[in-house]
């Protein structure tokens, strides 16, 4: 039993319940999302204590629970339905409103296909430092105890990168979790050479675009030849595609591997028709794993799953003969500059090869003249120095004319949610005051 009052100054409590046969997660977001109670499956008696204002959550739950609301809460997966909801959880940070997204108990079924990519068994020791309340970690990660009796090592209460390298050679583990910001930090962390992390051969790089230089040194430095990249999104949760551990290396680092089996997916044009292999489009996907609706927002929910429930998942992507998968961007950060089209993926991916460059990200902003101009955010390896001048000359060498940054800013970190991803939308705010001082 997990229960979190508060993290990282949002107040959120949650509740996990975790079996061989079921698993029931309710959460309640005080402050940004309400949620109807009754619908979901958790006794009313713990409920209660999750609407009020609680000074001691643990204490409250455990001093008024009883052996017959267990055996009550036991009975539920013989009563309940696959397409009711099941897990609720929220999409907080990428965007400025928050959805509750209600998923089936369908959501445990890519557990076996996904544990067998990476041969996980008892011996498995899984090093797992992004956050439960996700489905990268509370799904592909803590249910791995249940479904193969997998161990889990959780370095930190929030992500630090010495203290996950740590627990990684401390504790022996053979597989490793993370954003790729995490690795980022772990591989550039200043006693990175110091941890000893030869036990580990595979993990998961996912939750936002894997740049291929980063998935190259993880491979490389991290003693990780059999790391898998996995695909999903908080309403298609929690894995829809994945590379195999087999794979050949450029498939590995270049795309997203594969669909798991039973899922239908497909690339469009704007009108949603099919587009040729190859071809870039939306990425839509059809399947169990699809949310039953977004909580309480009927609105919303038509917006991205139509009445046949195919689900639009606003990422732009291409798909090869082989059914490999290569995401290029979202449909919403793309820029378009003077009519042409620049996807900030592509932008970063490049200057990603820089010698003094740890991270890089690219968005839009505002420009009279071209609709749009190309705005770089830029961090600087520790010890290296870089200017403006050496980035934009790098660029010139390597990308055409109208995908070059006109404005580069060095930064210390960028804006991230609390599982790790960099949130866009507050860069180019960041952008546009830039310009406007």
């Amino acid at each position: 039993l997990i229960i979190a009052d508060r993290f990282q100054g949002t107040r959120l409590c949650a509740l996990f319940f975790i079996s061989s046969k079921n698993m029931a997660v309710m959460a309640k977001n005080r402050t940004q999302a309400e949620l109807d109670t009754d619908k979901l499956l958790i006794a009313k008696m713990l409920s209660k204590f999750l609407v009020g204002q609680l000074k001691d959550t643990y204490g409250a739950i455990m001093e008024n629970i009883s052996i017959k609301n267990l055996i009550e809460v036991w009975s539920w997966h013989t009563r309940t339905s696959l397409e009711l909801n099941f897990n609720v959880q929220f999409l907080v940070g990428q965007l400025k409103d928050t959805y509750g997204c209600g998923n089936s108990r369908y959501i445990e079924d890519p557990l076996v296909a996904f544990g067998c990519c990476l041969l996980y068994g008892r011996e498995t020791r899984i090093c797992i430092p992004v956050p439960l309340y996700h489905c990268f970690g509370m799904v592909i990660g803590s249910l791995q105890m249940v479904t193969n009796g997998s161990t889990c090592v959780f370095p930190s209460p929030a992500f630090e990168s010495g203290a996950t390298l740590h627990s990684v050679s401390k504790e022996r583990c053979t597989s490793l979790y993370g954003v790729p910001t995490m690795f980022i930090d772990m591989l550039n962390h200043h006693d990175f050479d110091k941890f000893d992390l030869k036990s580990l051969y595979t993990g998961v790089m996912a939750g936002s675009p894997c740049p291929i230089e980063t998935m190259r040194q993880v491979i490389s430095q991290m003693n990780m030849p059999s790391v898998t990249v996995c695909y999903g999104t908080t309403e298609n949760s929690p894995v829809t595609f994945q590379s195999y551990r087999d794979d050949v290396l450029e498939k590995k680092v270049s795309t997203v591997g594969r669909s798991h089996p039973h899922i239908e997916t497909k690339i469009v044009d704007e009108n949603g028709d099919i587009l040729p292999v190859g071809e870039s489009g939306e990425l839509c996907t059809r399947g169990y794993m699809t949310m039953l609706e977004y909580w309480n927002d009927p609105t919303k929910t038509k917006e991205v799953i139509k009445s046949d429930r195919w689900y639009f998942t606003g990422d732009i992507g291409e798909m090869d003969e082989d059914g490999f998968c290569r995401i290029v961007g979202r449909i919403k950060d793309m820029i378009i500059r003077g009519g042409e089209n620049v996807y900030p993926l592509e932008l970063e991916q490049i200057l990603y090869k820089h010698p003094d460059v740890k991270d890089v990200q690219v968005v839009g902003i505002p420009d009279d003249r071209l609709g749009e101009e190309i705005f770089a955010f830029i961090q600087i390896k520790d010890d290296h120095s870089c200017s403006e001048e050496d980035i934009i000359k790098y660029c010139k060498e390597k990308m055409a004319r109208y995908k070059i940054p006109r404005f580069v800013k060095f930064v210390k970190e960028f804006p991230l949610t609390v599982t790790g991803k960099v949130q866009k939308f507050k860069l180019q705010e960041i952008a546009e005051l830039d310009l406007q001082s």
